[in-house]
């Protein structure tokens, strides 16, 4: 038996055999990262002109966002425990080719057919590629501190991604061509390709229990179902049959996924990763975290291109201030404050900071200077994202059972899918009906007014992503345990037993 195929729990197994390379291998995971989390906001700046050289309607132009989502979100949990399974370098590997090869087919696709079923198979090697990615920081990270920095860099990576999505697919799309914000991809599975088989050694669960279908076909089909029907909801209303029927069929499905893993052999999330209090409140917080913060994005992206006029690529340096926020954040948790506060002071700080951020985002008129309305809370956003973000991760990512940590990282990746969709229908609503609302009670319609009201709801849907994130930290700070702390004693160097970072 060789030293990767040795049971968990055995010194030789918790200790990453690569250990030496454990920051090539964390650069690796970052790659994959990047181009996952791009890849979600650099098709909406070319999906103009792709629709425009396609020729299909806007209502199809949804599916080509929509098609991705759903599989992405609602294929986690697999993703995630077939990486525990089967082996991590193993998924890893096959998630990066099938991306890749499905991102080669969307670029080259010569109709819309052929683009929306590439468009879905890229997530479905996304929901292998993405919780895979998280658990090998876990299994490869031993030694608790450098853990934690290592969750540091891949939560300051990660937060700044979407924006950095947005400003690459401005210069890709206005420079070259749409296709290329798929094609780009190829080159960022082909880097971090090479590195996965220089430099991983894959790691699973050497007992190979059965796979629980009939937790597959629940969580699955009630994920789905609660991504489609929040799709639905932003295109049809809240009240329409098949929101609605989406929404109670996939809450259902969900409860009946509960019950069955209660009884579960070998179940496909074992509760015991998510009924934890500390990481319960993790995914609770990346959940709502990230329903707060993509609707910001989604209406700044609007009210700068709407509004003030912006080009795609003016936009992405819009937004440039959010990923230095967030790195700069990471940077203060990791070095400053981790060392000193516990574990639920740092989430709910970093949260509030946020909440104080998009409430001074509700300044915005038509007319609003950028560097006095719009800088100043888009850093602070991007500063608590960045003190709460890394924190949260970290916690969701280390289970009790180094065993469990394909499942653990997939939790943390439904909780921001999930929040993600959930969060843009759900705001979205707010802002519709606060538009409606002020051109009802200002007369009647022109451009001005129109440009006013439009504003109008942005505000309001920057107010509802301040209330989320606020209650996101009371939540947060009535869920964590008090005492939790993610700082630890000096080790010896080298490679330690793997154990929870956090108690």
């Amino acid at each position: 038996m060789n030293r990767s195929e040795e049971p968990a729990g055995t010194p030789a197994a918790t200790a990453d055999p690569h250990y030496a390379h454990r920051w090539l291998i964390l650069l690796v995971v970052l790659i994959s990262q990047v181009m996952i989390l791009i890849d979600a906001t650099v098709i909406n700046v070319a999906l103009p002109s792709a629709q425009a050289g396609l020729h299909f309607s806007d209502a199809t132009r949804q599916w080509v966002v929509t098609a991705y989502v759903l599989a992405f979100g609602s294929l986690l949990p697999l993703g995630g425990r077939l990486a525990d399974l089967v082996g991590r370098k193993r998924v890893f590997i096959v998630g990066l080719v099938g991306f890749g090869m499905f991102s080669a087919l969307a670029g080259a696709a010569p109709d819309t057919a052929v683009l929306l079923i590439a468009r879905t198979l890229q997530g479905v090697f996304a929901a292998a590629l993405a919780p895979t990615a998280v658990s090998l920081i876990t299994v490869t990270f031993t030694d608790h501190a450098e853990r934690n920095k290592a969750f540091a860099v891949f939560g300051a990576v990660g937060g700044g991604s979407g924006a950095l999505g947005l400003l690459l697919g401005g210069l890709l799309t206005s420079y070259l061509d749409w296709r290329w914000t798929m094609f780009v991809n190829i080159a960022f599975a082909a880097v971090a390709l090479v590195g996965a088989l220089t430099l991983m050694t894959n790691s699973a669960d050497p007992d190979r229990p059965r796979l629980d279908l009939p937790g597959v076909l629940l969580a699955s089909g009630g994920l789905f179902l609660l991504v489609f029907g929040s799709a639905q909801a932003e295109k049809d209303g809240w009240g329409s049959a098949l929101t609605i029927g989406s929404l109670v069929g996939g809450a259902i499905l969900l409860a009946g996924f509960v019950a069955v893993e209660r009884h579960a052999v070998n179940p496909l999330v074992p509760l015991r990763v998510v009924l934890d209090r500390n990481r319960g409140a993790a995914y609770l917080s990346l959940l709502l975290g990230s329903a707060a913060l993509f609707a910001l994005f989604l209406f700044l992206t609007y009210y700068f291109q709407g509004i003030l006029g912006y080009t795609p690529i003016r936009t992405g340096l819009a937004f440039l201030p959010l990923p230095v926020g967030i790195a700069v954040g990471a940077t203060i948790a990791q070095s400053a404050l981790l060392p000193r506060l516990t574990a639920r002071t740092i989430v709910a700080a970093g949260l509030v900071l946020s909440a104080f951020g998009a409430a001074l985002l509700t300044r915005v008129d038509v007319q609003a200077a950028y560097a006095s309305r719009v800088l100043p809370g888009l850093v602070l956003v991007g500063v608590g994202i960045g003190v709460y973000f890394v924190i949260a991760v970290t916690i969701g990512s280390v289970p009790d059972d180094p065993r469990d940590a394909g499942t653990a990282g997939s939790m943390n990746n439904v909780g921001q899918q999930i929040g993600t969709a959930l969060g843009v229908a759900v705001i979205s609503t707010f802002v519709a009906s606060a538009t409606s609302s002020y051109l009802h009670s200002h007369g009647p319609a022109g451009p001005q007014l129109l440009a006013r009201a439009a504003v109008h709801g942005y505000a309001t849907g920057f107010w509802w992503g301040a209330a989320t994130f606020a209650f996101t930290a009371a939540l947060c700070t009535a869920l964590i345990r008090p005492k939790t702390s993610l700082a630890v004693a000096a080790e010896p160097s080298g490679p330690q037993p793997a154990a929870p970072a956090f108690q």
